[in-house]
């Protein structure tokens, strides 16, 4: 009796575990119409209309999602901007989810073509782009609340951030009037202190301003500002010691402090303040429980102050993932917190299908080939080697608490079903968007176990049948164990048609005169879901 309970106790601490651990699906531009140059993607979410904005190379695109079905049928449209589209040397997106205001950064040299938009890119305002003197790399734009001693400021809520670097030192002006103008640039740490090249500048609900660094001496660290960016302090992260790729932080909605890094033996790291970066509670290494050996593009989010969301490409290969001899796959990992930062449950979502297979070079200074600099230069969607992927990726939380990344998925075609014979090298535009799970907002949790939802349905006619295809919905935290086929024709009603495992049909059993119409639905412990959308031949 005892083993019994011991046995039930189990499976049901399992089915527990399955329920809260997050779900992902992925959805991919609409190449080659869309999103061929996906390398440094940026992401933002407006919290009123759940539209996403999706910004890299010279390309800003607007995604709606449409979650009747799962994967959602999503719909992506390039933006009319004003100049953000003519020229780039390094692009980034920046959305204020406080205001849902949109703003785009082309650099231009020692300053960026800027502009914003409070529509989800229906229309653009221009920006003087930078305040003075400015860095000539690798720009940022973030910003939030004032501090307490909140300078005069116009209607716009909220500072507005650009910082940049040289080879040596970065430099930060503020914007008090919603982004139009920037004030003085503000020098943010030394030579002696940190390496020129940082990562993206947040600011915390209480006003306090962060911008990371993956080279403070030996370690990594983080420039910090308690007075709205007049003064700046750098602080390190003990145990780190100094990467490659920029760190990213995430802060949570009481001021919890998360620091996303690769370290410099390349493992995936976070490490966890609540005092401002002052002191360290945690520093976890995230990709352990998975072997993950090496990674790349540390991108950080947070929510409720005990939840956060670490994105990063990694692989459970060794060794120097910049030599062209590196055979390693890499997918799209994220990692999750539930307790602040004690432990994490990281995800691979996107396996089967690698994003890079082989080395990734993330060398400063070395573009790769055909990069779009200008509007009429083309740009190589193959064989670009192994910079293909460029600096970065971006992650993001929308107003239900679902976390996104944007990312490019450097082996698609032929690649992602047999990568070590065929290397796509390509910068494909993608999201991974949270379907399922615990969220970083505790108050959106979905009740789980819960029934499927409902599949996406596609198909064809062809002289053998009718073709039918859909994809595993999310599973609503339970294995799904089957599905169901209706069928209708003109205006009768449907009726249950075929039930079976799979999630393909060919229907054989038809009239050349006939037009017949499907659904189907997916059936997991929990009982059976809702209906897909429908389809007709």
């Amino acid at each position: 009796m005892k083993w019994m309970c011991l046995v039930l106790a189990l499976f049901f601490l399992v089915v527990s575990v399955e329920a809260q651990t997050p779900r992902y699906k992925v959805y991919s531009a609409p190449f080659p119409q869309l999103g061929g140059d996906g390398a440094e993607p940026s992401i933002g979410v407006n919290g009123t209309t759940g539209k996403v904005l999706f910004q890299s190379g010279l390309e800003t695109l607007r995604v709606t999602f449409d979650d009747a079905t799962s994967p959602a049928q999503t719909t992506w449209v390039i933006t009319p901007t004003l100049l953000t589209s003519l020229f780039s040397l390094d692009p980034v997106l920046f959305t204020d989810k406080a205001t849902n205001r949109t703003f785009v950064s082309q650099l231009d040299g020692g300053c960026s073509l800027t502009e914003y938009t409070d529509n989800d890119g229906a229309s653009w305002n221009l920006s003087i782009g930078c305040g003075v003197p400015a860095g000539l790399d690798h720009q940022s734009i973030g910003g939030g609340p004032y501090t307490a001693q909140a300078p005069q400021h116009s209607a716009y809520p909220n500072s507005v951030f650009y910082c940049s670097q040289n080879l040596v030192t970065a430099v930060c002006s503020r914007s008090d009037d919603g982004g139009f103008t920037f004030g003085l640039g503000v020098p943010v740490y030394t030579l002696l202190q940190c390496g020129g090249r940082h990562g993206r500048v947040k600011a915390a609900p209480n006003g306090i301003v962060y911008l990371p660094n993956s080279a403070c001496g030996l370690v990594q660290g983080l420039a910090v500002s308690e007075n709205n960016g007049s003064t700046w302090t750098v602080r390190t992260i003990p145990g780190s010691t100094k990467g490659q790729s920029d760190p990213s932080i995430g802060i949570g909605s009481n001021g919890r402090l998360y620091f996303g890094y690769q370290n410099g033996d390349g493992r995936a790291r976070v490490a966890v303040s609540t005092d401002q970066g002052k002191t360290w509670i945690y520093n976890v290494d995230v990709g352990a429980s998975l072997g993950i050996m090496n990674s790349v593009f540390p991108a950080m989010v947070a929510g409720d102050d005990g939840r956060a969301a670490f994105a990063f490409l990694g692989t459970t290969t060794a060794g120097d993932y910049q030599k062209s001899s590196f055979t390693g796959t890499w997918h799209l990992y994220i990692s999750t917190t539930f307790n602040g930062g004690k432990t994490w449950t990281t995800v691979n979502t996107t396996a089967p299908d690698p994003v890079q297979f082989g080395s990734i070079n993330i060398q400063d200074g070395v573009q790769p080939a055909g990069r779009r600099i200008t509007a009429n230069m083309a740009t190589s969607l193959v064989d670009r080697g192994d910079r293909n992927l460029l600096d970065f990726i971006d992650i993001a939380v929308d107003k239900l608490g679902r976390v996104l990344v944007a990312y490019a998925d450097g082996c698609v075609d032929a690649c992602a079903s047999a990568p070590s014979s065929s290397q796509s090298r390509s910068a494909r535009a993608a999201i991974a968007r949270q379907s399922g799970g615990k969220r970083l907002y505790a108050a959106y949790d979905p009740v789980e176990p819960a029934k499927p939802a409902a599949p996406l349905l596609s198909g064809k006619r062809e002289t053998s049948g009718v073709v039918l295809n859909w994809s595993q919905p999310d599973n609503g935290g339970s294995s799904i164990t089957k599905y169901k086929i209706y069928r209708r024709t003109g205006t009768t009603s449907y009726a249950l048609y075929k039930t079976l495992k799979a999630n393909s049909y060919v229907d054989t059993a038809i009239s050349n005169s006939v037009t017949y119409y499907y659904r189907v639905s997916a059936l997991n412990s929990k009982g059976e879901g809702p209906q897909s959308n429908e389809v007709g031949f």
